[in-house]
């Protein structure tokens, strides 16, 4: 059993006794100013619940927010926790399945991200369909856990059909571009070489990452329907002449995040 997901929901329980989210949502990179859209907002810091890991990364400032946005109930996880970091695949486990025992339903997950396409440029927004994990790692490695699915997992339907529907139509009332595509989830934290470009395009991928992947496969296991949207912070190396950076992430974000943010509130509010 994966009993630090067990002991913060308690401890969150406890907090906010009135609260049963409907919707998850996990905010990458610099686009953490969707908190400041929740109402009526309980905010945990990741320090102060018991057994949970906490975010070392910049733009990750490391809190739950209970509250609702459009009369939807939510529990937002304002950072993420990455492999990169060194962490352990159960410290993986702990936010996505908090959010199951918390109540959710669906997960909204966010990231920032790199663009293979030089038509989808800095600051546009991709609804992920589909991934290719190439992280050498899957979070469900080890004991399987019953209480939260079963050993054995399919991932066709990872990105969930009809919430990617809904996204494109909350993108239409928004006057939003949306595109669809494919996500590479690389391990990092070094950025790919351009070589590493060329071959994830012939693979077959539109923007790449080091997270979101984990994520969705814990989510799937325990039954969270998934929607996914990548923030685009800047294109891929080898397509440009700039020298990529987290900083080049972070500014790249604060292009994306006001239409991400209009984007999500819309999704929320035509019943998310």
């Amino acid at each position: 059993m994966t009993q630090a997901a067990h002991t913060a929901a308690k401890f969150i329980q406890k907090k906010c006794t009135t609260l049963k989210p409907q919707v998850g949502i996990i905010l990458g990179s610099g686009l953490g100013r969707l908190v400041d859209h929740i109402d009526n907002a309980t905010v945990i810091p990741y320090s102060d619940i018991p057994d949970f890991p906490p975010c070392s990364v910049a733009g990750h400032d490391g809190k739950l927010h209970l509250g609702s946005i459009n009369n939807t109930a939510v529990a937002c996880l304002e950072g993420r926790i990455h492999y990169y970091e060194g962490v352990s695949n159960d410290a993986i486990k702990t936010p996505v399945r908090l959010l199951k025992l918390l109540g959710c339903e669906s997960l909204i997950i966010t990231n920032s991200a790199g663009s293979l396409n030089a038509d989808v440029p800095t600051g546009n927004l991709v609804a992920i369909k589909d991934h290719i994990n190439l992280q050498f790692n899957n979070p469900l490695v080890g004991p399987n856990d019953d209480d939260f699915g079963s050993r054995f997992i399919g991932m066709e339907n990872a990105y969930d059909k009809a919430l990617r529907e809904q996204l494109f139509s909350a993108a239409k009332i928004a006057s939003i571009s949306l595109t669809e595509g494919v996500y590479a989830g690389v391990l990092g934290p070094s950025f790919e070489t351009p070589a590493e470009i060329n071959a994830l395009r012939t693979l077959g991928a539109d923007v790449v990452a080091m997270s979101l992947i984990p994520e969705v496969i814990i989510a799937r296991h325990c039954g969270l329907r998934v929607a996914a949207i990548s923030a685009i912070t800047n294109l891929a190396a080898g397509m440009h002449h700039e020298q990529l950076s987290h900083e080049v992430t972070l500014q790249g974000a604060k292009l994306a995040s006001e239409k991400l943010i209009k984007l999500v509130l819309i999704f929320l509010a035509c019943g998310g």
